[in-house]
């Protein structure tokens, strides 16, 4: 039987994403993602939880998108987690695990944007298409 590295995601851009470019010219975007968990205790007491996540976009997707996301910004992602390992100053192995992106939509809310804005998606052979306008995601949106 095959194996599945599938990683879907709805957050709050932290930042700005930052475009850079390889030394071989390739674009590549880096994102920080964050989804938050609530859910009341025991006690009655509304809790919180937030996970950060490093997402990476390569390509036509980092560049054509860049200038759409900013701080504040809810997008979806579609990826796949990727480890990558490195040697640090001192010669000691650092590894981290992000999400590679292959598919962002742009979503309403945040940067600046109202509650209902037109969604831009980019595939992973790097087109661009721009959709009907949408709101907020509701658990009934999800198909899982």
């Amino acid at each position: 039987m095959g194996s599945v590295n599938k990683v879907i995601l709805v957050g709050n851009l932290g930042r700005d994403a930052e475009l850079r470019y390889t030394p071989g010219g390739s674009p590549v975007a880096t994102l920080n993602l964050a989804t938050t968990e609530v859910w009341n205790d025991k006690a009655g007491q509304r809790q919180e939880k937030t996970e950060w996540h490093r997402v990476v976009l390569w390509g036509k997707t980092a560049e054509s998108l860049n200038e759409y996301l900013t701080k504040g910004k809810q997008i979806y992602v579609e990826g796949r987690l990727q480890t990558r390992q490195w040697d640090d100053k001192d010669g000691n192995k650092r590894y981290t695990t992000e999400i590679r992106g292959d598919r962002i939509v742009l979503l309403g809310g945040g940067g600046g944007g109202g509650a209902r804005q037109q969604t831009r998606a980019a595939t992973p052979a790097g087109e661009e298409a721009i959709g009907e306008p949408v709101t907020e995601l509701t658990d009934d949106d999800i198909p899982f």
